[in-house]
C-alpha cells in the first residue's frame, strides 16, 4: 500500500506525525504480523521541498504533487485552524486550490482518499464528497454543512468510510484514520499495531458533542432551543414549542436538521443530556434526583439517555452506572 500524505505549511503537526508513525509502524511489523500484504509505504506530498508544520516543524517533501495519480491512498491532514473562518480562509489560499483541483482530479474507484478533521474541507471543496457520508470536527459541523449541503455528514462517528473515500473526526483522529487505512488491507495488523501502540477504539466522537458549541445563526432554531432550555424539567411537546415560536413542526424539523443534523426531539434529549451531566459534574445531586429536574420522572430514563448519546464528563464515573 503505497500512502501519499498530501501536506501543506501550517498543518497540525501531530495530525501528519501522527499518521506516519502509525503506518510506518505497522510496515515495521508487517513482515512478521501479515506478510501476504505488500510493503507499506509512505510518502510526504506537497507543492515544495518541505512542509513546515503550525508547530514549526520540518518535514521533507519526498513525493511531488503530479505523482499522487500513482500511490494507492491520499491523505489530508488537518489543516491546522482553530475556527471555522480561518478553515474557510485557509481554503482560499494559492497552495490549497492546487491542491484541491488535484483531489478533484482523483477517482476514490482507483485511489482511496482519506482525510481527518480540518483536512475533510479540503476533500468537500474538491467535490470528493457530495452525496458520500462523511465526517468531520464535531466542532464544526454547522459551517461544514452550510458550506457542503451535498455532503451526508455523521458527525457522532469516528471514522466514516463511503466506498473509496475516508474521513475521520477532529485532530487526533489521525491515529483512529491510520489504523482504518490499516484495517482495509490487513485486519490482523490493524488489531496488532493498536495493541503494541495502546490505541484504544473510539467509534464516536458523540461524547464530546455539545450542544453549545454546535454554533449556527438559524434564528428559528435558536428560539426553539431557548424555549426549551427553559422548560426541561416539564414534559414538553414538540408541537407545541414550534407553535410558540410561531412555525410548524414540519418546518422545524426542517431547520433542525439543516442546522444541527438532528431532530427536534433529539436536540431536546440532548439538551436534556447536556443539563444532567452538568449537574452531575458541578453537584453531589444524584441521577435519581436529577432526573425531574431535566424533565424524567425516573433516574433509568435518564440512564438510558445518557448511555444513547454519550455526553457523559471525562474523568468521571460513569453516571449511568448509579445512583451516586
Amino acid at each position: 500500500m503505497h500512502v501519499g500524505l498530501l501536506a501543506s505549511d501550517g498543518c497540525f503537526s501531530s495530525g501528519l506525525t501522527a499518521l506516519i508513525d502509525v503506518l510506518s509502524t505497522a510496515e515495521a511489523q508487517r513482515p512478521d504480523v501479515d506478510p501476504s500484504i505488500p510493503p507499506i509505504r509512505v510518502d510526504v506530498t506537497g507543492t515544495g521541498r518541505k512542509v513546515t508544520t503550525g508547530a514549526g516543524l520540518t518535514v521533507p517533501v519526498t513525493m511531488h504533487l503530479r505523482e499522487l495519480q500513482a500511490v494507492d491512498v491520499v491523505v489530508v491532514p488537518a489543516l491546522g485552524t482553530m475556527t471555522a473562518e480561518d478553515t474557510l480562509s485557509a481554503l482560499a489560499a494559492r497552495v490549497s486550490r492546487a491542491i484541491i483541483a488535484v483531489l478533484g482530479d482523483l477517482d476514490p474507484d482507483v485511489t482511496t482518499v482519506a482525510a481527518a478533521c480540518t483536512g475533510v474541507f479540503m476533500l468537500a471543496e474538491s467535490g470528493l464528497l457530495d452525496l458520500r457520508r462523511a465526517t468531520t470536527s464535531w466542532w464544526l459541523g454547522a459551517a461544514f454543512r452550510s458550506r457542503y449541503p451535498s455532503v451526508l455528514l455523521d458527525l457522532g462517528s469516528m471514522v466514516v468510510a463511503d466506498a473509496g473515500v475516508v474521513t475521520a473526526g477532529a485532530a487526533f483522529a489521525h491515529i483512529d484514520l491510520a489504523l482504518a487505512l490499516v484495517r482495509r488491507v490487513s485486519p490482523c495488523l490493524a488489531e496488532h499495531v493498536a495493541r503494541l501502540l495502546v490505541i484504544d477504539e473510539r467509534a464516536s466522537q458523540s461524547s464530546y458533542l455539545v450542544v453549545d458549541h454546535l454554533n449556527h445563526n438559524d434564528r428559528l432554531v435558536l428560539a426553539f432551543e431557548q424555549q426549551a432550555r427553559a422548560r426541561l424539567g416539564e414534559s414538553l411537546d414538540v408541537r407545541e414549542l414550534a407553535a410558540a415560536i410561531g412555525t410548524s413542526r414540519r418546518t422545524l424539523e426542517r431547520r433542525t436538521q439543516a442546522a444541527l443534523g438532528m431532530s427536534p426531539l433529539a436536540l431536546v434529549q440532548r439538551l436534556r443530556a447536556e443539563r444532567a451531566v452538568h449537574l452531575l459534574r458541578t453537584t453531589v445531586q444524584s441521577v435519581e434526583q436529577i432526573a425531574p429536574q431535566v424533565g424524567y420522572a425516573n433516574a433509568s430514563t435518564l440512564r438510558s439517555l445518557l448511555r444513547r448519546v454519550q455526553v457523559h464528563s471525562q474523568g468521571r464515573p460513569d453516571p449511568t452506572a448509579g445512583s451516586g
